[in-house]
Protein backbone atom coordinates (compact mmCIF):
# COMPACT_ATOMS: atom_id res chain seq x y z
CA UNK A 1 0.00 0.00 0.00
CA UNK A 2 2.85 2.41 0.86
CA UNK A 3 4.50 1.62 -2.45
CA UNK A 4 1.22 2.37 -4.27
CA UNK A 5 0.84 5.81 -2.66
CA UNK A 6 4.52 6.59 -3.30
CA UNK A 7 4.14 5.75 -6.99
CA UNK A 8 0.91 7.75 -7.21
CA UNK A 9 2.53 10.78 -5.60
CA UNK A 10 5.44 10.67 -8.02
CA UNK A 11 3.07 10.43 -10.99
CA UNK A 12 0.87 13.30 -9.85
CA UNK A 13 3.62 15.52 -8.40
CA UNK A 14 6.81 14.58 -10.25
CA UNK A 15 9.86 15.62 -8.26
CA UNK A 16 7.85 16.41 -5.14
CA UNK A 17 9.40 13.59 -3.15
CA UNK A 18 12.91 13.99 -4.47
CA UNK A 19 15.58 14.84 -1.94
CA UNK A 20 16.15 18.54 -1.52
CA UNK A 21 19.49 19.94 -2.63
CA UNK A 22 20.97 21.75 0.35
CA UNK A 23 24.64 22.59 0.02
CA UNK A 24 26.71 23.76 2.97
CA UNK A 25 29.77 25.79 1.97
CA UNK A 26 32.76 25.63 4.29
CA UNK A 27 34.88 28.79 4.05
CA UNK A 28 38.47 28.62 5.43
CA UNK A 29 38.68 32.37 6.14
CA UNK A 30 36.68 35.19 7.66
CA UNK A 31 33.99 37.35 6.03
CA UNK A 32 34.92 39.66 3.18
CA UNK A 33 37.73 37.66 1.60
CA UNK A 34 37.91 35.95 -1.77
CA UNK A 35 36.82 32.55 -0.46
CA UNK A 36 33.84 34.11 1.29
CA UNK A 37 32.84 36.12 -1.78
CA UNK A 38 33.12 33.10 -4.08
CA UNK A 39 31.20 30.74 -1.80
CA UNK A 40 28.36 33.18 -1.19
CA UNK A 41 28.15 34.23 -4.83
CA UNK A 42 28.04 30.59 -5.93
CA UNK A 43 25.37 29.80 -3.37
CA UNK A 44 23.34 32.82 -4.46
CA UNK A 45 23.44 31.72 -8.10
CA UNK A 46 22.52 28.11 -7.26
CA UNK A 47 19.37 29.18 -5.44
CA UNK A 48 18.33 31.87 -7.95
CA UNK A 49 18.82 29.41 -10.83
CA UNK A 50 16.64 26.85 -9.07
CA UNK A 51 19.47 24.31 -8.83
CA UNK A 52 19.51 24.25 -5.03
CA UNK A 53 16.72 24.58 -2.51
CA UNK A 54 19.00 26.09 0.08
CA UNK A 55 22.62 26.99 0.63
CA UNK A 56 24.36 27.74 3.91
CA UNK A 57 27.77 29.07 4.81
CA UNK A 58 30.25 28.49 7.62
CA UNK A 59 33.33 30.68 8.09
CA UNK A 60 36.01 28.66 9.86
CA UNK A 61 39.27 30.59 9.82
CA UNK A 62 42.47 29.64 11.57
CA UNK A 63 45.73 27.86 10.88
CA UNK A 64 46.14 29.37 7.42
CA UNK A 65 43.10 27.42 6.25
CA UNK A 66 44.28 24.27 7.99
CA UNK A 67 41.51 24.34 10.57
CA UNK A 68 38.79 24.11 7.91
CA UNK A 69 40.62 21.37 6.03
CA UNK A 70 40.97 19.32 9.22
CA UNK A 71 37.29 19.90 10.00
CA UNK A 72 36.22 18.68 6.55
CA UNK A 73 38.37 15.56 6.89
CA UNK A 74 37.04 14.84 10.38
CA UNK A 75 33.36 15.48 9.66
CA UNK A 76 33.27 13.68 6.33
CA UNK A 77 29.72 13.19 5.10
CA UNK A 78 28.12 13.31 8.52
CA UNK A 79 26.49 16.66 7.81
CA UNK A 80 25.26 15.95 4.29
CA UNK A 81 26.41 17.96 1.28
CA UNK A 82 29.35 19.98 2.59
CA UNK A 83 31.86 21.45 0.15
CA UNK A 84 34.89 23.58 0.96
CA UNK A 85 35.92 26.52 -1.18
CA UNK A 86 39.66 26.91 -1.65
CA UNK A 87 42.22 28.25 -4.07
CA UNK A 88 45.95 28.53 -4.73
CA UNK A 89 46.79 28.90 -0.99
CA UNK A 90 46.00 25.24 -0.36
CA UNK A 91 48.98 24.48 -2.60
CA UNK A 92 51.27 27.23 -1.31
CA UNK A 93 50.67 26.60 2.39
CA UNK A 94 51.24 22.87 2.04
CA UNK A 95 54.53 23.55 0.22
CA UNK A 96 55.67 25.94 2.97
CA UNK A 97 54.62 23.57 5.76
CA UNK A 98 52.04 26.00 7.17
CA UNK A 99 49.34 23.35 7.02
CA UNK A 100 49.77 19.60 7.58
CA UNK A 101 47.38 18.56 4.79
CA UNK A 102 47.23 19.17 1.05
CA UNK A 103 44.72 18.81 -1.75
CA UNK A 104 45.69 15.13 -1.88
CA UNK A 105 43.94 14.60 1.46
CA UNK A 106 40.61 15.75 -0.02
CA UNK A 107 38.46 15.00 -3.05
CA UNK A 108 38.84 17.73 -5.69
CA UNK A 109 35.34 18.36 -7.02
CA UNK A 110 35.45 21.17 -9.55
CA UNK A 111 37.50 24.17 -10.60
CA UNK A 112 35.07 27.08 -10.79
CA UNK A 113 36.70 30.38 -11.62
CA UNK A 114 39.94 32.21 -12.20
CA UNK A 115 40.60 35.42 -10.33
CA UNK A 116 43.58 37.71 -10.53
CA UNK A 117 45.70 39.56 -8.05
CA UNK A 118 45.22 43.30 -7.67
CA UNK A 119 47.10 46.11 -5.97
CA UNK A 120 44.99 48.77 -4.27
CA UNK A 121 45.57 52.12 -2.57
CA UNK A 122 43.21 54.49 -0.79
CA UNK A 123 41.69 57.28 -2.84
CA UNK A 124 43.87 59.84 -0.99
CA UNK A 125 47.10 57.83 -1.18
CA UNK A 126 50.29 59.64 -2.19
CA UNK A 127 50.80 56.74 -4.60
CA UNK A 128 48.26 57.23 -7.36
CA UNK A 129 49.98 54.99 -9.90
CA UNK A 130 51.91 51.72 -9.96
CA UNK A 131 54.99 53.63 -11.12
CA UNK A 132 54.78 55.85 -8.02
CA UNK A 133 54.68 52.80 -5.75
CA UNK A 134 57.64 51.26 -7.53
CA UNK A 135 59.62 54.50 -7.29
CA UNK A 136 59.03 54.65 -3.53
CA UNK A 137 59.96 51.00 -3.15
CA UNK A 138 63.20 51.51 -5.08
CA UNK A 139 64.05 54.42 -2.78
CA UNK A 140 63.31 52.42 0.38
CA UNK A 141 61.21 49.22 0.55
CA UNK A 142 60.19 50.18 4.09
CA UNK A 143 58.10 53.05 2.66
CA UNK A 144 55.63 50.58 1.17
CA UNK A 145 53.97 48.31 3.70
CA UNK A 146 51.78 45.80 1.88
CA UNK A 147 48.69 44.21 3.46
CA UNK A 148 47.22 40.85 2.58
CA UNK A 149 44.45 38.68 3.93
CA UNK A 150 46.68 35.68 4.50
CA UNK A 151 49.81 34.68 6.41
CA UNK A 152 53.38 35.45 5.44
CA UNK A 153 54.53 33.16 2.67
CA UNK A 154 51.02 32.62 1.33
CA UNK A 155 49.37 33.87 -1.83
CA UNK A 156 48.85 37.60 -1.20
CA UNK A 157 52.47 37.81 -0.04
CA UNK A 158 53.83 35.71 -2.89
CA UNK A 159 51.95 37.64 -5.59
CA UNK A 160 53.20 40.98 -4.25
CA UNK A 161 56.76 39.67 -3.93
CA UNK A 162 56.64 38.43 -7.52
CA UNK A 163 55.37 41.81 -8.75
CA UNK A 164 58.07 43.80 -6.95
CA UNK A 165 60.70 41.29 -8.02
CA UNK A 166 59.67 41.83 -11.64
CA UNK A 167 59.59 45.62 -11.19
CA UNK A 168 62.74 46.13 -9.11
CA UNK A 169 64.64 42.84 -8.86
CA UNK A 170 64.26 42.99 -5.06
CA UNK A 171 61.05 41.16 -4.14
CA UNK A 172 62.63 39.63 -1.03
CA UNK A 173 62.72 43.06 0.68
CA UNK A 174 58.93 43.40 0.66
CA UNK A 175 57.36 44.50 3.98
CA UNK A 176 54.27 42.32 4.17
CA UNK A 177 51.65 42.74 6.92
CA UNK A 178 49.34 39.71 7.27
CA UNK A 179 45.70 39.98 8.30
CA UNK A 180 43.12 37.28 9.03
CA UNK A 181 41.14 37.31 5.76
CA UNK A 182 40.53 39.97 3.16
CA UNK A 183 38.00 42.00 5.13
CA UNK A 184 40.52 42.87 7.83
CA UNK A 185 43.22 43.56 5.25
CA UNK A 186 40.90 46.07 3.59
CA UNK A 187 40.34 47.71 6.96
CA UNK A 188 44.11 47.92 7.45
CA UNK A 189 44.45 49.76 4.16
CA UNK A 190 41.59 52.18 4.82
CA UNK A 191 42.85 52.96 8.33
CA UNK A 192 46.29 53.89 7.00
CA UNK A 193 48.15 51.03 8.70
CA UNK A 194 49.56 50.05 5.31
CA UNK A 195 50.10 51.81 1.99
CA UNK A 196 49.16 49.04 -0.43
CA UNK A 197 46.76 46.10 -0.43
CA UNK A 198 47.54 42.88 -2.27
CA UNK A 199 44.28 41.03 -2.81
CA UNK A 200 42.06 39.32 -5.35
CA UNK A 201 40.49 41.41 -8.08
CA UNK A 202 36.95 40.66 -6.91
CA UNK A 203 37.68 42.06 -3.43
CA UNK A 204 39.48 45.04 -4.99
CA UNK A 205 36.44 45.81 -7.14
CA UNK A 206 34.26 46.10 -4.04
CA UNK A 207 36.55 48.79 -2.67
CA UNK A 208 36.98 50.62 -5.97
CA UNK A 209 33.27 50.58 -6.80
CA UNK A 210 32.47 52.02 -3.38
CA UNK A 211 34.77 54.96 -4.10
CA UNK A 212 37.00 54.20 -1.11
CA UNK A 213 40.04 53.05 -3.06
CA UNK A 214 41.76 52.83 -6.41
CA UNK A 215 43.09 49.76 -8.22
CA UNK A 216 46.56 50.55 -9.53
CA UNK A 217 47.16 47.31 -11.41
CA UNK A 218 46.12 43.69 -11.70
CA UNK A 219 47.91 40.47 -12.60
CA UNK A 220 45.81 39.28 -15.55
CA UNK A 221 47.93 38.43 -18.60
CA UNK A 222 45.81 40.80 -20.70
CA UNK A 223 43.10 43.43 -20.10
CA UNK A 224 39.65 42.13 -19.12
CA UNK A 225 36.70 42.83 -21.36
CA UNK A 226 34.51 43.48 -18.30
CA UNK A 227 37.01 45.97 -16.78
CA UNK A 228 39.11 47.43 -19.62
CA UNK A 229 40.03 50.50 -17.53
CA UNK A 230 42.13 48.51 -15.04
CA UNK A 231 45.75 48.26 -16.23
CA UNK A 232 47.63 45.00 -16.13
CA UNK A 233 51.16 44.88 -14.75
CA UNK A 234 52.34 43.82 -18.19
CA UNK A 235 50.76 46.90 -19.78
CA UNK A 236 52.71 49.00 -17.27
CA UNK A 237 56.03 47.43 -18.25
CA UNK A 238 56.20 44.90 -15.42
CA UNK A 239 56.64 41.41 -16.84
CA UNK A 240 54.51 39.48 -14.37
CA UNK A 241 51.11 37.80 -14.40
CA UNK A 242 49.34 35.50 -11.97
CA UNK A 243 46.05 33.62 -12.12
CA UNK A 244 44.40 32.29 -8.98
CA UNK A 245 41.89 29.48 -9.41
CA UNK A 246 39.06 28.93 -6.96
CA UNK A 247 37.32 25.60 -6.67
CA UNK A 248 35.49 23.17 -4.45
CA UNK A 249 36.61 20.15 -2.44
CA UNK A 250 34.71 17.35 -0.71
CA UNK A 251 35.74 15.18 2.22
CA UNK A 252 38.00 12.23 1.41
CA UNK A 253 35.23 9.68 2.13
CA UNK A 254 32.93 11.14 -0.55
CA UNK A 255 32.08 8.47 -3.15
CA UNK A 256 33.34 9.15 -6.67
CA UNK A 257 29.78 8.95 -7.96
CA UNK A 258 28.76 11.76 -5.61
CA UNK A 259 31.73 13.87 -6.73
CA UNK A 260 30.59 13.38 -10.33
CA UNK A 261 27.09 14.56 -9.36
CA UNK A 262 28.52 17.72 -7.81
CA UNK A 263 30.63 18.38 -10.91
CA UNK A 264 27.59 18.01 -13.18
CA UNK A 265 25.58 20.38 -10.96
CA UNK A 266 28.19 23.14 -11.17
CA UNK A 267 28.65 22.65 -14.90
CA UNK A 268 24.91 23.23 -15.28
CA UNK A 269 25.10 26.27 -13.00
CA UNK A 270 27.78 27.94 -15.10
CA UNK A 271 25.48 27.94 -18.14
CA UNK A 272 22.80 29.99 -16.35
CA UNK A 273 22.22 33.77 -16.53
CA UNK A 274 22.17 33.84 -12.73
CA UNK A 275 25.76 32.62 -12.63
CA UNK A 276 26.81 35.03 -15.37
CA UNK A 277 25.47 37.95 -13.31
CA UNK A 278 27.54 36.90 -10.30
CA UNK A 279 30.62 36.22 -12.43
CA UNK A 280 30.51 39.58 -14.18
CA UNK A 281 29.86 41.46 -10.94
CA UNK A 282 33.03 40.00 -9.43
CA UNK A 283 35.31 40.21 -12.47
CA UNK A 284 35.87 36.44 -12.53
CA UNK A 285 36.83 34.31 -15.50
CA UNK A 286 34.99 31.01 -15.92
CA UNK A 287 37.34 28.09 -15.36
CA UNK A 288 35.28 24.92 -15.28
CA UNK A 289 37.38 21.84 -14.61
CA UNK A 290 35.86 18.45 -13.86
CA UNK A 291 37.45 16.39 -11.07
CA UNK A 292 40.18 14.61 -13.04
CA UNK A 293 41.27 17.73 -14.92
CA UNK A 294 41.11 19.78 -11.72
CA UNK A 295 43.44 17.33 -9.95
CA UNK A 296 45.91 17.47 -12.84
CA UNK A 297 45.91 21.28 -12.70
CA UNK A 298 46.61 21.17 -8.97
CA UNK A 299 49.58 18.86 -9.51
CA UNK A 300 51.01 21.16 -12.20
CA UNK A 301 50.61 24.24 -10.04
CA UNK A 302 52.30 22.52 -7.13
CA UNK A 303 55.36 21.84 -9.28
CA UNK A 304 55.43 25.39 -10.73
CA UNK A 305 54.92 27.15 -7.38
CA UNK A 306 57.60 25.08 -5.67
CA UNK A 307 60.13 26.55 -8.11
CA UNK A 308 58.84 30.13 -7.73
CA UNK A 309 58.88 29.90 -3.93
CA UNK A 310 62.42 28.57 -3.94
CA UNK A 311 63.58 31.37 -6.26
CA UNK A 312 62.09 34.04 -3.94
CA UNK A 313 63.41 32.44 -0.78
CA UNK A 314 60.02 31.38 0.62
CA UNK A 315 61.13 27.76 0.92
CA UNK A 316 64.44 25.95 0.62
Amino acid sequence: MKAFFLLAALLVFPGSLLAKTDIHFLIPGGPGGGWDTTARGTGEALVKAGLADNTSFQNLSGGGGGRAIAYLIEMGNKQGDMLMINSTPIVLRALSGQIPNSFRDLKPVVGLIADYGAFVVTKNSPYQSWDAVVAAYRKDPRLVKVAGGSARGSMDHLVAAQAFEAATGNGRALRYIPYDAGGRAKAGLLSGEVQLLSTGLSEALDLADSGEAKILAMTAPQPLADRPNIPTLKSLGCDMSFTNWRGLFASPDTPDAKVAEYAALFKKLMATPQWEAVRKRNGWLNLYEEPKTFLQSLERQESDMRQVMQDLGFIQ
